[in-house]
C-alpha cells in the first residue's frame, strides 16, 4: 500500500468518524426542543394535565449504544421513563434489541445521576419504563405491539421480557405523526431528485407549504438543511471508504499473485475488478524492483 493511498484511507476514516460523533438528526434536533418534547409526550399521555416543559428531563443517550444514524430519544417525567427509538423505512425485529440495550443503560446513567447504589441492601427508586417504535414506513400487515419474548422465543416464558408499542402514520395531527409525514415526503424527494440538496429544499418547502412541523422548519430552516446534507455527506463518505478498503484488499491480492508468478496479469485482472492492468503493470514493476 503507498503512503498516498494510506493517508487518503485515513483522511478518509477521520472525516466519517468527526461527522458521525458531531452529526445531530432531524429527530433529535426536533425533540430537543422542550416545547415539542412536550406536545410529543402529551401525544402520547393527553391525560396527563401536570406535565411541564419543567417536569420532562432529557436522558437521551449519546454515542454509546447506538449509531448515529438511528435516531433514539429518552426523557423522564412524573416518575415515567420513555424510550422512542426511530426505526425509520426499514423494519427490522432488532429494533426490540437496540430498545433493550438502550433501556439498560438509561437506567445506568439514571442511577449514577441520582446517586442510588444498586448493590447495597436499601432498594433503589425505578422510573416505569414506557418503550415505543415509530416506524416512518408503510405499515402494511406489521404489528402494533411487538415483544422480544415472541419474536426471538417464540413466545416462550424466558426471565427477561422487552414490549414496545409501534407508531405508525395516522389520520391524526399530532407532533408524531407530522414527524413521520415529513421522513415520507424526504423520501419521495430523494427519489425524485437524488440525495441532494434540491431534495431537502422541496422537502422543506412541501412540509411548510402543507402545515407539517412549520413552526419547527421555519424557525430552525438553515439548521435543518445542514442536517440534512451532512447525512448526504457521510453516506459518500462511507461508500468512498468502503471502496478504498476494498481497492487496498485487491491490491495485496494482486501483489501474492504476481510473487507466486503462476498466473498473467490478464487472469489477475479478472480476480481484482478493482484494478486496472495499469496498475497491475505497477505493481508488477514495484515487486521486480525488489527482487
Amino acid at each position: 500500500m503507498s503512503d498516498d493511498t494510506k493517508q487518503t484511507q485515513e483522511v478518509n476514516v477521520t472525516r466519517y468518524m468527526a461527522k458521525r460523533t458531531a452529526k445531530n438528526s432531524v429527530f433529535l434536533d426536533l425533540f430537543q426542543n422542550k416545547s415539542y418534547l412536550l406536545k410529543l409526550y402529551k401525544t402520547l399521555h393527553p391525560e396527563d394535565t401536570t406535565a411541564t416543559e419543567d417536569s420532562l428531563t432529557d436522558v437521551t443517550i449519546e454515542n454509546v449504544l447506538t449509531d448515529n444514524l438511528y435516531n433514539d430519544l429518552g426523557f423522564i417525567v412524573n416518575n415515567k421513563l420513555m424510550i422512542l427509538v426511530e426505526a425509520q423505512s426499514t423494519w427490522t425485529m432488532n429494533i426490540l434489541v437496540r430498545v433493550l440495550l438502550y433501556l439498560a443503560q438509561s437506567y445506568h446513567e439514571y442511577f449514577q445521576r441520582t446517586n442510588q447504589n444498586y448493590y447495597k441492601s436499601k432498594k433503589v427508586k425505578v422510573p416505569k419504563p414506557e418503550l415505543y417504535v415509530i416506524f416512518t414506513g408503510t405499515k402494511g400487515r406489521k404489528p402494533d405491539k411487538i415483544s422480544l419474548s415472541q419474536e426471538f422465543f417464540e413466545g416462550a416464558d424466558i426471565d427477561i421480557e422487552v414490549k414496545a408499542k409501534v407508531i405508525y402514520e395516522s389520520d391524526k395531527d399530532d407532533i408524531i405523526n407530522q414527524y413521520i409525514i415529513f421522513c415520507k415526503v424526504f423520501n419521495e424527494q430523494t427519489k425524485q431528485h437524488g440525495m441532494t440538496q434540491k431534495a431537502v429544499m422541496e422537502t422543506i418547502r412541501i412540509c411548510r407549504d402543507r402545515n407539517v412541523l412549520r413552526e419547527y422548519l421555519a424557525q430552525r430552516e438553515k439548521e435543518v438543511v445542514t442536517i440534512m446534507m451532512s447525512l448526504f455527506d457521510e453516506e459518500q463518505i462511507m461508500k468512498s471508504f468502503i471502496r478504498s478498503e476494498r481497492h487496498d484488499a485487491d491490491r495485496e491480492t494482486a501483489e501474492r499473485m504476481i510473487r507466486k508468478g503462476k498466473m498473467s496479469l490478464e487472469d489477475i485482472a479478472d480476480c481484482v475488478p478493482s484494478l486496472s492492468f495499469d496498475e497491475l503493470k505497477e505493481i508488477e514493476a514495484e515487486i521486480m524492483q525488489m527482487a
